[in-house]
């Protein structure tokens, strides 16, 4: 054989083995423990709440189009170009060619119009208010026509701050029903649904021709396993891969153990607790030195210590300080003795019946040790759990009273964290302040970022000083996950919890 055709064989040869290895099969199946119930409306981009949570599961089954991805906080997806008109009133999207659902449908601008409009979720009020009209002149084409210039609009339909830029199918939601499509949800994500058993298990499998690219797993199973030493147990004993909130001395354990691994995972969960009664005047949540004394009664630190040893960071603020406009508070220092006296001069001397905790039940360990503080001061509560689905409709609803322990990971900036809270137009606003309320309607309007930041600077001071909130931490998860694992996902998108993205995770070969 001469040296040229040796040549050839070989080049041939990369030609057939090259894409072999390239758009190798999905194999193998990846288990997840999950700290919280799974219900159907984590499929439902149109309905996601005011956490984090739903996009566990959006990531896999659906696309947005914007997200964040790897290496950027706004990455193009199903969208892949977008721009802005020079007067703020006009964004236009151009969506990527060859996207398909799952059912083969052509991902078109028509079904992001459709899933935009029927977008119910937290922040569908202000969006409603602020956009005139969506329209699709081609089926390549988005464009968003605003009732005037809005510097957060981006913002808000980046994909983990609102589902409003999830894409979901039209004709085939207009076919099943909403009900139907909770049951049965078709997508354009990197996986499909199999099976799901409410509260229980969720099962999904890779698609074929994800336009980013294959898989390496082939199969995903979410788990739902509400006891954290039930969790560690899972990892330990290889029947789940990856396990969430491994919080408090488990954690610890989890680091200690041989071939698993301890992944804490800071993002912009914020931990705080609402005085939801700070409006009533016969509550005695209405007086500041009450709200004050419960703030000086923390020992947050220690907090933080005992439940996610020592990762997650004490802001003093329900704003990440990652965000945009973010203005750092002064901290109130853990001082029982100062709170005790704040008390006395609230005309509670001996303390007093401070009605309910109520808490999602994934943060049962946290706002237990803040109810132990809260009683050592006098303030006597009792806890009340609820799972995550239930609590936020009951938030939502205003029907939970007294004390809540509220979470929020969604992303954005100051102002669109303030909005839901702080601002009396809020989903989850009890009350308001006229000042706070004039300042955000301000601030909405304002164009020129330093004037912008001067007056969300000024309602974060507002807060800290009428102590709406006694902020906890800003989060670090700890995640972990086992042996046979070379990609777990955890912290490849930034100020993110999750796994993420789905099809970036990989097992080890066998």
């Amino acid at each position: 054989m001469t040296r040229r055709t040796r040549l050839m064989v070989i080049a041939l040869a990369l030609v057939f083995v090259v894409p072999a290895v390239a758009f190798a099969a999905p194999e193998g199946q990846m288990t997840l423990a999950l700290h919280f119930s799974l219900a159907p409306t984590l499929f439902e981009p149109a309905e996601t709440p005011g956490v984090v949570s739903p996009y566990m599961i959006l990531y896999a089954l659906h696309d947005a189009m914007v997200k964040p991805m790897p290496g950027k906080n706004m990455a193009p997806s199903l969208a892949e170009s977008w721009s802005m008109a020079p007067d703020g009133l006009t964004y236009e999207f151009v969506l990527r060619k060859g996207v398909r659902f799952h059912n083969g449908e052509p991902v078109t601008a028509e079904d992001a119009k459709f899933s935009f409009e029927r977008y119910r979720g937290i922040s569908a009020k202000v969006l409603k208010e602020k956009v005139a009209a969506v329209e699709a002149p081609d089926p390549g084409r988005l464009r968003f026509r605003l009732k005037q210039p809005w510097p957060d609009f981006m913002t808000f339909y980046n994909g983990v701050a609102t589902g409003a830029g999830w894409v979901v199918p039209k004709k085939y939601v207009e076919k099943v029903g909403e009900d139907g499509f909770k049951k049965a949800p078709v997508g354009a994500g990197p996986y499909r649904l199999v099976s799901f058993t409410p509260g229980v298990e969720l099962v999904l499998e890779a698609t074929d021709g994800y336009w980013r690219k294959t898989p390496s797993v082939k199969r995903l199973v979410f788990k739902s396993v509400s006891d954290v030493s039930t969790r560690l147990v899972m990892l330990k004993s290889g029947d789940a891969d990856v396990a969430y909130a491994i919080a408090g001395q488990l954690g610890e354990e989890l680091r200690r153990t041989p071939g698993l691994t301890l992944r804490p995972t800071p993002f912009t969960s914020c931990h705080w607790l609402y005085f939801a009664d700070q409006w009533d005047a016969g509550s005695p949540w209405h007086d500041r030195r009450v709200r004050l004394a419960a703030t000086h009664a923390l020992d947050r630190q220690a907090i933080n210590q005992a439940e996610s040893l020592g990762f997650s960071k004490i802001t003093g603020s329900i704003i990440p300080t990652s965000f945009d406009f973010y203005w750092q508070p002064p901290v109130i220092a853990f001082d029982p003795s100062k709170a005790k006296q704040l008390l006395t001069e609230a005309g509670y001397p001996r303390g007093f019946e401070a009605g309910d905790l109520w808490t999602d039940v994934s943060t049962t360990g946290a706002s237990e040790a803040a109810l132990n503080y809260l009683q050592a001061a006098g303030i006597r509560m009792k806890l009340r759990p609820l799972e995550r689905a239930g609590f936020l409709k009951s938030y939502q609803e205003k029907k939970l009273k007294n004390v809540i322990y509220m979470i929020s990971g969604i992303a954005g900036n100051a102002a669109t964290r303030i909005e839901p809270f702080a601002a009396s137009s809020g989903t989850y606003a009890y009350g308001a302040y006229p000042d706070i309320d004039g300042l955000f309607r301000e601030q909405a309007n304002e164009l020129d970022p330093k004037k912008r930041e001067a007056i969300l600077h000024r309602i974060q001071q507002l807060m800290h000083e009428k102590v709406m909130y006694l902020p906890i931490w800003q989060l670090a998860v700890l995640n972990g996950y086992g042996p046979r694992v070379a990609e777990s996902g955890l912290g490849l998108i930034a100020d993110y919890p999750w796994s993420a993205p789905y099809e970036d995770v990989k097992l080890k070969a066998k």
